[in-house]
């Protein structure tokens, strides 16, 4: 990946990142997205992709429950249990998405 593209991966993210802090929703299901596809140049990480689409279903984006079931038939349970945890700890640091 070149330099601009490498930074345009970064700035989406960062960007993204920063929307699902404030409570977006969407933005939960968007880097679940980006990250079970490659979209943005990012790398393929079921594992991530797993946490957002869990984050994102948890919010109540059904978009985000069906995406985590399909990602999941292709996931081990070892790395399931991974992404879940990642979710809880990410969870515990933005207490305000906690149900």
């Amino acid at each position: 990946m070149g330099a601009i593209s490498q930074k345009s991966a970064e700035f989406f993210l960062r960007s993204r990142l920063a929307d699902a802090e404030a409570g977006d929703v969407d933005a939960l299901f968007e880097l679940g997205v980006t990250y079970s596809t490659g979209r943005s140049g990012v790398t393929v990480d079921l594992i991530e992709a797993h946490k957002w689409f869990n984050l994102a279903a948890l919010n109540g984006c059904t978009r985000g429950q069906q995406c985590r079931a399909e990602i999941a038939i292709e996931m081990t349970a070892r790395e399931i249990a991974e992404a879940q945890r990642q979710a809880r700890s990410w969870l515990g640091s933005h207490q305000r998405y906690a149900a």
